[in-house]
């Protein structure tokens, strides 16, 4: 069983969309840009901030 983790090796703010990307297998890009475009809306700052609240921190 997969768990979603804030990222510890691809970090930009917080590493919140590259734990997103390794949980869905895709590239974190792909997230970084979806997060940039609902930024325009408040939607995604304030959906980001929650994120990096709540997702814990990959522990090895």
């Amino acid at each position: 069983m997969r768990k979603l983790y804030k990222s510890n090796t691809d970090i930009k703010i917080c590493g919140v969309c590259g734990g997103i990307g390794e949980y869905l297998n895709i590239d974190p890009t792909l997230i970084r840009l979806i997060f940039i475009v609902l930024a325009f809306t408040q939607v995604g700052i304030l959906a980001y901030i929650i994120a990096a609240l709540v997702i814990p921190r990959e522990t090895y």
